[in-house]
């Protein structure tokens, strides 16, 4: 009797595990645009990662260009300002002292800049998604077109983004992990090993990565490995609630 509840827990157990989803995993390289090598070495990754280009980089077009005519979804790097905006601003930034029809001028600018557009994802910002005015002024704007979605980079622990997008009823999802924090191959190689970790735990995960020779090293490497390792990778429209 003991032996035969046994088997039969473990033929649950085995059932329950080949239905299960696999745990899925969404990548998005940032800060596209400006360094045309490492953008077309980018936009070569294997597999349907997803690439945000930069309004004001001179090559953001071209490389959307390349990267549409491969079936890859094409994100707007939309700048929002930071504490140390000063040194760093971005041609194409919303800052906060811009009022509401300057910050829809600007968007307006911004998404001429990049062809084939589906989304946007947030640039710095560290300041500026803390302020809940600012933010409903930008989710107003991206409500007004059609089929836009929203990614909070999330670079400060504080952001209000997410939140008020969803208030405004923009599909929105936020980033879980910084593959590359710093640029050093060890920080990229662990920071994908917690990247899978956090997809095994919560069945999904939005990682944001940028075209450093050392991230694409290791996605060069390690992308045609995921499927055997038992994940997913998709584009992160997928993952959207």
């Amino acid at each position: 009797m003991v032996v035969r509840r046994l088997l039969l827990a473990i033929l649950l157990f085995l059932a329950a595990s080949a239905s299960a989803e696999p745990p899925r995993i969404a990548i998005i390289i940032d800060d596209l645009g400006y360094h045309l090598a490492n953008g077309k070495r980018a936009i070569g990754l294997p597999g349907p990662v997803s690439f945000s280009f930069l309004p004001g980089g001179p090559r953001s077009r071209l490389l959307a260009e390349l990267a549409h005519s491969l079936g890859k979804d094409i994100l707007l790097h939309l700048p929002l300002q930071a504490y140390d905006d000063e040194e760093r601003a971005e041609p194409t930034e919303i800052h906060i002292d811009m009022s509401r029809s300057r910050v829809g001028a600007v968007f307006d600018e911004a998404l001429a800049a990049v062809p084939y557009v589906i989304g946007i994802n947030s640039h710095r910002g560290s300041l500026l998604t803390r302020h809940p005015g600012h933010m409903q002024w930008l989710m107003e704007e991206i409500r007004e077109r059609e089929n836009l979605f929203f990614i909070d980079s999330y670079t400060h622990h504080r952001s209000v983004a997410l939140q008020i997008a969803r208030e405004n009823g923009v599909t929105a999802i936020k980033r879980d992990v910084f593959l590359d924090p710093d640029s050093s191959p060890e920080t990229v190689a662990r920071e994908f090993e917690r990247m899978k970790k956090l997809a095994r735990e919560r069945g999904q995960v939005v990682a944001i990565g940028h075209p450093h020779p050392a991230t694409l090293d290791l996605l060069e490497a390690q992308l045609p490995r995921l499927a055997e390792e038992g994940f997913v990778l998709v584009s992160v429209r997928e993952l959207l609630p």
